[in-house]
């Protein structure tokens, strides 16, 4: 197989990228692996135009091509734009249909992802997921993208930690956003990721993190700033009138995807809920305490080495829920009080 890969060296890859922020950033062990092992592939990334930011200024692509295909006519226009491209291989880390059936009719030569949800037909070869019984056993995500380059034979890496990067242009915007207000290189700036794109049941009581900020403006010399993303814009503001601390609130409008690398990799400490900012932090070696609710702490458990998580046993859990149908138990058990002591554990810790 590997072999057979190679000869693509010299030629036009696609890669596939995943959908959520957070398995975007999982999945960049791989997408180094990827490059490692094709150095002369012009590699070519297609990943949805709201995650981009996450993967800018990274060395894994030569092009970036952004996927907006939830309209027929969206997704012809990208087909057409493949097929322009003339890809040689592609490979696929999401698990859809849909992304396979694109490489397809984009006319790729070969396909290689997990053969799952129907779509074998369409590819050339791939591992299937690791199942007990009919269902499909949870594992890290770092280590589920990683596995398909196991099947292709490349060389892969013992270590899976994931890697951002940000550009100077990047790095210099976010000092001084940070900068205008008032917060000094030398301040200890605490960032709350208090939203979730997933859905309410993976988000903390606002009144929680409310009281949870003033808390830490008794305890710590600090500055505390609210990360928030398209359309909580609200959940920002209900958290700074609840409280009496001081809370920096920039809103959603003015911190991209992009830039948020920047700021959440200049933090001492990020407290946010299981979302992607959580993974940001891990990529840039940021102590992190993740209010974990209805989802199964499987596919993130690894490199947790900078990370506390906080979760309930619950009998309902995981559930996988958007929205919970029942008392949001999960989130609401979780108290400030244990939340700040998680954070200062970490803080004592060495760097």
């Amino acid at each position: 197989m590997t072999a057979e890969i190679k000869q693509f060296n010299s030629k036009t890859v696609l890669v596939f990228c995943p959908n959520w922020v957070g398995d975007v950033v999982m999945s960049t062990p791989t997408l180094n692996c990827i490059r490692q092992n094709l150095p002369d592939a012009r590699i070519i990334g297609l990943i949805r135009n709201y995650a981009r930011g996450v993967i800018e200024d990274g060395p894994w692509f030569d092009e970036i091509v952004e996927i907006n295909d939830k309209t027929t006519g969206g997704m012809l226009d990208l087909v057409w734009q493949l097929r322009r491209l003339k890809p040689d291989l592609a490979l696929i880390l999401p698990n859809s249909f849909r992304s396979a059936l694109i490489a397809r009719l984009g006319g790729a030569k070969r396909i290689y992802g997990y053969r799952r949800n129907g779509r074998t037909a369409l590819l050339t070869g791939g591992p299937p997921p690791m199942r007990n019984g009919n269902r499909i056993t949870p594992r890290p995500m770092v280590e589920y993208y990683m596995e398909i380059c196991r099947w292709l034979n490349f060389d892969t890496p013992t270590e899976l930690k994931p890697l951002l990067f940000c550009s100077d242009a990047n790095s210099a915007t976010g000092a001084s956003y940070i900068e205008s207000y008032g917060i000094a290189p030398d301040d200890m700036l605490i960032g709350m990721n208090p939203g979730a794109r997933f859905g309410s049941s993976k988000c903390w009581p606002v009144e929680y993190f409310a009281r949870l900020a003033e808390l830490i403006e008794q305890r710590w010399n600090c500055k505390i700033m609210l990360f928030t993303g398209p359309g909580e814009q609200a959940l920002g503001d209900q958290i700074v009138k609840l409280s009496n601390a001081k809370i920096i609130n920039p809103g959603p409008d003015n911190i991209n995807l992009e830039l948020l690398k920047s700021m959440v990799r200049r933090c001492r400490l990020l407290i946010t809920n299981d979302t992607g900012p959580r993974h940001y932090a891990v990529a840039f070696d940021i102590p992190v305490v993740v209010l974990m609710g209805p989802t199964d702490s499987r596919y993130t458990d690894a490199n947790l080495e900078k990370t506390i998580i906080l979760r309930r046993d619950l009998e309902c859990l995981p559930c996988h829920h958007k929205e919970c149908p029942l008392h949001h138990d999960c989130m609401a058990q979780i108290l400030p009080q244990e939340v700040m002591e998680a954070g200062e554990r970490l803080l004592q810790e060495p760097s």
